[in-house]
């Protein structure tokens, strides 16, 4: 559930984050923390993700994501909020095709 106090972060991480299940990794502890967004893999080799929750949420999920699946080798996250109201938020947390 959304509500105006949320905040949307979008984020890129960069390392190995590609065919180590991160993806799925971060579907379901962002479903465990109770946020809304989506996550998919970039051409590039990193993976691309809006989060939107609240604060402290959205501040865990980063913060895990730091470390991501046992596989994956994260070296950073460049990460920023925008503004809720033009970000493209489904009400739940689902994984998107490759861009």
């Amino acid at each position: 559930m959304t509500t105006a106090e949320d905040i949307c972060v979008h984020a890129r991480i960069h390392g190995r984050v590609q065919g180590v299940f991160y993806r799925a990794w971060t579907q379901r502890t962002a479903q465990a923390l109770g946020l809304a967004g989506w996550v998919r893999n970039r051409r590039d080799g990193t993976v691309e993700a809006l989060f939107r929750g609240s604060r402290q949420a959205v501040e865990e999920m980063l913060r895990r994501a730091e470390e991501g699946p046992p596989a994956a080798r994260v070296e950073r996250i460049d990460a920023r909020e925008v503004p809720c109201d033009t970000a493209d938020t489904p009400s739940g947390f689902e994984v998107r095709p490759t861009a």
